[in-house]
């Protein structure tokens, strides 16, 4: 499971389009999504109730706490909503030690109220913790003793008998209603494979449950069942987050492939890189330097996989490559082109690609002082791993070879040895 965070906008739509599917009742949400390239007179076509109502307008960055740092808007017209956004589009700010620029917006109907609930849905790895309480908004840490919890195991429906513990205290006016919200949310969270999703406040209006304001994440791996319930779903960086013209490079390979490929500069200057096979393994490489105490040498997160083509694998390692041998300081580097053992990946034909990078970039990884160290199991892992040994004679550069009788976690090992002889 991959937790992807998503807008709020998205968020609030995926809970509109298939509220009434899940429950047989309508769910009515009313957003619309500001960016930079949003032209207003378009949007008021699209939707038309912005032109005649009062409106909340805040940003829509994967951060919380908005309303306590004033980023929240209430009860204007859609001209002041013009003005608000125009003054902080593209405006840096800083929420939780991170800086980065405003860019995208939710605008929403003003919808007065005077009750607000909380529930929050978390999918763990036996199932799923859902919480309520009578007590939502901005001050839900404060009041944090009145949130009750119940867990779900997978596989087990939420009916009125389990969901009691959580309702047992509302008004009996009210209770039934929100009883079905949290049943029919929950069936929902299930059905597009949500793995978070929290509504802090919702209220109800004329009676019907309406979200003020949501957080939503997807797991992303689910993506290939769910590509036509979830529509034209985005997963924004981080907040703060900006990606490099590298790093942007590899994402419109990923997005042109069946394949994967994943890339993300952690320290332009360290000295220990990564080119590995699998999602898996990926992470077990990055902790165990991190493990081993140099997670501050670590230069990138890397991750090819899916049986990737010997042209998608040789523009990927070209970009490894360059990043990893940039502005040579005379000290040793090290590149671990690791893996686990594959199931179906023909390890040669990889590594046809990431040999061709390599003699391609012979010069800069001579001037980088680059050692590499492979570690390699799977279909035809002999013929590729030959071919590594090979290359290193051909052009003169440490390359020391494994296959799958050596672990992954000691070639980080001597990666770390490696770069701490010459410090």
């Amino acid at each position: 499971m991959a937790r992807k965070k998503i807008r709020e906008y998205d968020s609030k739509r995926l809970v509109k389009e298939h509220y009434k599917r899940i429950s047989g009742n309508d769910l009515v949400i009313k957003s619309a999504q500001v960016t930079e390239s949003t032209d207003l007179n378009e949007l008021i076509e699209r939707e038309p109730w912005l032109s005649s109502s009062k409106l909340v307008v805040k940003p829509d960055m994967l951060f919380g706490k908005r309303g306590k740092s004033g980023l929240v808007a209430l009860n204007l017209d859609l001209a002041q909503v013009a003005e608000f956004v125009k003054a902080r589009l593209g405006k840096e700010v800083e929420m939780g030690g991170c800086k980065g620029p405003i860019t995208t917006f939710i605008v929403e109907p003003f919808v007065p109220h005077n009750e607000e609930f909380y529930i929050n849905i978390v999918s763990e790895r036996l199932g799923c913790s859902i919480s309520f309480s009578e007590c939502g908004g901005i001050d839900i840490e404060e009041n944090w003793d009145k949130v009750k919890t119940i867990f779900l195991p997978t596989g087990v429906s939420l009916n009125q008998e389990i969901v009691a513990p959580l309702v047992a205290t509302l008004p009996l006016e009210i209770k039934p209603v929100i009883e079905e919200f949290i049943k029919s949310i929950y069936a929902l969270f299930v059905d597009l494979d949500f793995t978070f999703l929290e509504m802090n406040p919702f209220t109800l209006v004329d009676g019907k449950p309406y979200p003020l304001d949501m957080r939503g994440e997807l797991d992303d791996t689910a993506a290939f069942k769910n590509f036509k319930k979830w529509g034209n779903i985005e997963f924004p960086l981080p907040f703060g987050r900006v990606m490099s013209a590298t790093e942007s490079f590899i994402h419109g390979l990923d997005e042109k492939t069946s394949a994967s490929l994943k890339f993300t500069v952690l320290n332009p200057k360290g000295r220990i890189w990564t080119m590995v096979a699998g999602g898996g393994a990926s992470v077990i490489y990055a902790d165990t330097v991190g493990d081993l105490g140099f997670a501050s040498e670590l230069g990138n997160y890397a991750e090819y996989s899916g049986a990737p083509n010997e042209d998608e694998v040789l523009q990927y390692a070209r970009v490894v490559i360059d990043c990893a041998t940039a502005d040579p300081d005379g000290q040793k580097r090290a590149l671990v082109v690791g893996g686990g053992i594959a199931n179906f990946t023909d390890v040669a034909a990889t590594f046809n690609g990431i040999i061709r990078a390599m003699k391609e970039k012979e010069s800069k990884l001579k001037a980088a002082n680059m050692h590499i160290y492979v570690r390699r199991g799977g279909p035809n892992y002999q013929k590729g791993l030959a071919r590594m040994r090979a290359l290193g004679d051909e052009i003169g550069i440490p390359i020391e070879v494994y296959g799958p009788e050596a672990t992954m976690t000691g070639i980080c090992k001597q990666a770390i040895e490696c770069i701490s002889a010459s410090a």
